[in-house]
């Protein structure tokens, strides 16, 4: 049996796809900092910096690790040195009696609502809750298993590849088709927290929208990074959102500000809008300008009979006269009539 053809638009909420201004999803992450007031007032900002989606993240402690201290459950670096990896989820959690109210909120404010599920029972209980679609974090993309209860679901499955390889790459998206998912999405991310930009290497895309729509899952600071994206051919683009970073959590120090995501937004779209289809015709704004070009003008008089010289005919502006590449042709051709300085020249006025 032969492999769908991945789509070119995927929805979730609105078309998504090359033919479509760039979805931009805010990730809440552990942004709440443990307060559900502060996760809605995060949904606000999204909602205010024009953002179209807003993700959440759906495990528990429990689901992601154990809870002991030892070799490899202990982290070593980065941004959550020294912590183990049971407190930093239990820190940064959503809890599921949440998410009910989050995606009603959302929707409240016009964003779509989705989430990352890190095991299966997740994938169950998000639809339950009506996610839209579900996106499979980078350190969980050789989960074939959870890779493959998302995609079942028929709902569009944004697959992050931050670490993976290309076999690795492949298998998941394997796993996907196997399950019977068609719409994916296919996020080139760099697992650096924040990740350098001088890393981010995002000529990469382009091998990735092989796959299906393309995207950026970023953690470089600031919009140079997905607004560069977007002039490359990403369509979607996802950025940590936080209140203030001043006020902590795991994710703080990689995630933007209100201010600094709608600045992502509008450049994001902007880059978009500057694309353009790659038609050769000239655009509409340089219409009015098209007079200012340089033609063929007399600039002195030139008596009837008299012949064309480089003394009396010129390349000047502006462009009403014959186009100046005509000009070895009409050096040496005669006046058919008096031919006053400052007169564009035409063919007519020549024998």
């Amino acid at each position: 049996m032969a492999a769908p053809v991945p789509h070119p638009v995927v929805t979730i909420g609105r078309p998504i796809g090359p033919a479509h201004p760039p979805y931009v999803v805010a990730e809440l992450s552990a942004n709440h900092l443990g307060q559900l007031a502060r996760a809605k007032a995060i949904i606000d900002a999204a909602a205010d910096a024009g953002c179209d989606a807003i993700k959440l993240q759906s495990f528990t402690p429990a689901t992601m690790t154990l809870d002991v201290r030892g070799p490899g459950f202990c982290i070593e670096g980065g941004p959550w040195a020294g912590r183990t990896l049971w407190d930093l989820y239990d820190e940064a959690h959503t809890p599921w009696e949440w998410h009910a109210e989050l995606f009603a909120h959302a929707q409240a404010r016009g964003l779509a609502a989705f989430s990352t599920p890190f095991d299966v029972d997740a994938v169950a209980r998000l639809e339950a809750l009506g996610a839209p679609a579900y996106k499979i974090a980078s350190f969980e993309a050789g989960d074939l298993e959870l890779i493959a209860a998302a995609a079942a679901t028929g709902k569009p499955v944004i697959l992050s590849t931050g670490m993976a390889s290309e076999a690795e790459i492949a298998e998941a998206v394997g796993a996907a088709r196997a399950a019977g998912g068609r719409a994916l999405v296919l996020l080139h991310c760099v697992s650096g927290y924040p990740a350098p930009p001088e890393q981010m290497n995002l000529l990469r895309m382009a091998a990735l929208a092989a796959h299906g729509v393309v995207g950026i899952s970023d953690h470089s600071p600031g919009a140079t990074v997905p607004i560069a994206a977007v002039a490359l051919g990403a369509c979607v683009i996802e950025k940590h959102l936080t209140l203030a970073r001043a006020d902590g959590g795991p994710d703080a120090g990689f995630s933007l500000e209100p201010d600094e995501m709608a600045a992502v937004v509008r450049g994001c779209r902007t880059a978009w809008a500057a694309r353009g289809d790659g038609s050769p015709a000239r655009p509409a704004v340089e219409s009015a300008n098209r007079a200012f070009r340089r033609s063929l003008y007399a600039v002195a008089d030139i008596a009837r009979g008299e012949p064309v010289t480089r003394a009396n005919v010129r390349a000047i502006r502006p462009g009403f006269g014959l186009a100046p590449r005509e000009l070895p042709t009409v050096l040496g051709r005669t006046a058919r009539v008096a031919i006053a300085r400052g007169t564009p020249l035409a063919w007519e006025l020549l024998a």
